[in-house]
């Protein structure tokens, strides 16, 4: 399983970061794109709820892996 870093952004300026599933993350997107409502995320560590009427932004990183400064 493919597995990406994510910050999940809300209204008030509150982050979360999360490791989530490539699957995972295109049903994220899904479900943003349809609008609010809550919605469990199953993450690397873990379940979680969120409210994505709240969700201002979604940042997944990269899955070019850097070395260096």
């Amino acid at each position: 399983m493919n597995v990406r870093r994510a910050a999940i952004g809300f209204q008030g300026g509150q982050v979360l970061s999360l490791r989530v599933s490539d699957e995972g993350l295109k049903d994220l997107r899904t479900a943003l794109n349809n609008g609010g409502g809550w919605r469990e995320v199953e993450a690397a560590d873990g379940a979680v709820v969120l409210d994505l009427s709240q969700v201002v932004y979604l940042r997944v990183e990269s899955d070019e892996h850097r070395v260096g400064f």
